[in-house]
């Protein structure tokens, strides 16, 4: 059965995400977050991941944001950062993608993300917007969001 699991920090995960690199994908890589967060097996690790048999095929990373930094939801609000969600050529298109962000939908939080190019198909289809203002655009970012009231049964449960 594939889910989304906790990746734990450690070296064997740093060798799966070194596959990632090997496919050309250097603008997303967590490699370097990885290397620089490297304590054995932490198990409070902001990276996410599905394996396909015994090889890691998609990826993201999510951090928690204090709401007292919140520029893009309602004054206070926490939310969850969504970054360098990523799969393997080969593992496209089968619903990998879907499954993390759906899987960081579930914590009930907003959640921003910057896309990669030519992306926005599947962040449209996921519910997310673009944001409203140019505040984000000034600093060279084109953020989208989520928000949880804009779509209906989602579910609060955490992982």
């Amino acid at each position: 059965m594939v889910k989304v699991e906790r990746l734990l920090i450690n070296y064997k995960t740093l060798e799966e995400f070194k596959k990632f690199r090997e496919y050309g994908i250097q603008e997303l890589s967590m490699l370097e977050d990885l290397e620089s967060n490297m304590i054995e097996n932490d198990s409070n690790s902001p990276f996410y991941g599905i394996y396909y048999g015994d090889r890691l095929v998609a990826r993201m990373s999510l951090y928690k944001a204090d709401g007292k930094t919140n520029q893009y939801f309602e004054e206070g609000q926490d939310y969850l950062e969504l970054w360098k969600l990523e799969v393997l050529p080969g593992y496209q298109r089968n619903g990998y993608g879907t499954m993390l962000v759906e899987f960081a939908k579930s914590f009930g939080l907003p959640i921003r993300t910057s896309p990669r190019v030519k992306s926005s198909d599947f962040w449209s289809k996921m519910g997310f917007t673009p944001v409203k203002y140019d505040m984000a655009r000034d600093k060279g970012e084109n953020p989208l969001v989520w928000h949880p009231a804009s779509e209906p049964n989602q579910s609060s449960e955490s992982a």
